[in-house]
């Protein structure tokens, strides 16, 4: 059967268009994955590793993911150190800030947010991107200044 176009053809004398194969749908178009930036990363990102150390003579392990080691070695560059020599610094600063409780459990969730806050402060603009610039270098009241509640402590009064 015709269409109305193509009866028109024929009436006129005009030659029927040839025949065209026709193509397979095509597949629905698949929606852009949402989180493509997070699931995209090197799954060796996210391995644990366990790295042990000494702290003041104690032998200790600690255990994140891999990332997160790479985040502490641009850390401790920075200052002209080593991991274990930032993890040592970072261990006595806390503790004396905090007392040795807040260390005894939680301290490689502390390592992690080390390395988030460095990242997010960085992105911020508050920590130069130029690594040879020294953390220690830093002016940490300014770095810290007016930052939303849920990243630094309140300052005592």
């Amino acid at each position: 059967m015709l269409s109305a176009r193509g009866a028109a053809r024929v009436m006129h004398g005009l030659p029927r268009p040839a025949m065209q194969p026709s193509l397979p749908a095509a597949p629905p178009a698949r929606e852009p994955l949402m989180c493509e930036i997070f699931i995209r990363a090197n799954p060796a990102s996210y391995q644990s590793q366990s790295r042990s150390l000494r702290l003041h003579g104690a032998a200790t392990s600690i255990r994140l993911e891999s990332l997160f080691w790479e985040v502490l070695e641009e850390l401790a560059q920075r200052d002209g150190m080593t991991v274990n020599q930032l993890i040592t610094r970072l261990h006595d600063e806390l503790t004396e800030h905090r007392g040795s409780e807040a260390v005894a459990g939680n301290f490689s969730s502390f390592l992690r947010v080390c390395c988030l806050r460095y990242l997010m402060l960085q992105g911020e603009g508050r920590i130069p991107a130029d690594r040879d610039v020294p953390i220690r270098s830093l002016d940490a009241r300014a770095v810290l200044d007016n930052l939303p509640e849920s990243w630094v402590e309140p300052r005592p009064h």
